[in-house]
């Protein structure tokens, strides 16, 4: 490994912090959408359960120990639940776009990453042409392969590096990108439901205290 990063000149070492800021990123991002997917079906009929009992405190201390943006959108509807529905529904609307940048955070780093790693690779292959070319001119006529195999090396595996760095990293950006979609969905669905309960479905307190009796 050393040999080729010597071989590979100064050129190596951006590549290699790319390396590292993307293995990085995507493992930072893949803890965090993990943490932000939960069994929402489960855990919507627990909060309505624990509402229809007259206990919304409880409810939103829940939804504060509940990571994710389904809890916190949950519990912006529960605190928000007095106001009239078209307040109400723009309220949670909001809470829901302000999650998506917290979802697609770094997103853009491990892109950038992906797209400059080759052409950083493109950089130490022409650079090593450069020393190829300029050691035949040196050494013309009689330029032997040993003066020009330094600049080829270069050449080869910057290019090689930078496309082993670029190519798990565009994957790897793409695989992130459908788990922020699949949790996107989720909170549009936790949205919609959570609206539906809390205008239509809820039991008020004084219905439940009518069914008590």
């Amino acid at each position: 490994m050393w040999e080729l990063m010597v071989k590979g000149g100064w050129i190596m070492w951006p590549i290699l912090a790319c390396s590292v800021t993307a293995a990085a990123l995507f493992i930072e991002r893949v803890f965090h959408l993990h943490r932000a997917q939960i069994k929402q079906d489960d855990f919507l009929s627990g909060i309505y359960t624990i509402v229809n009992r007259g206990n919304t405190a409880e409810a939103v201390s829940i939804c504060d120990q509940t990571p994710g943006p389904v809890a916190h959108i949950v519990r912006t509807g529960l605190l928000h639940a007095d106001e009239n529905r078209d307040e109400l529904k723009l309220t949670i609307t909001k809470a829901g776009l302000g999650e998506i940048p917290r979802l697609e955070k770094n997103l853009g780093g491990l892109l950038t990453i992906a797209q400059i790693t080759p052409l950083l690779g493109l950089m130490g292959t022409v650079i090593g042409l450069t020393r190829v070319f300029m050691g035949m001119e040196r050494a013309a006529p009689l330029a032997e392969i040993g003066d020009l195999s330094a600049g080829i090396w270069q050449a080869l595996i910057t290019t090689a590096v930078g496309l082993c760095v670029s190519i798990p990293s565009f994957a790897g950006y793409n695989f992130l990108l459908s788990r922020v979609e699949r949790v996107t969905l989720n909170m549009e669905y936790a949205a919609e439901e959570v609206y539906r309960f809390l205008v239509y479905d809820r039991v008020l307190d004084g219905e439940a205290g009518d069914e008590t009796l």
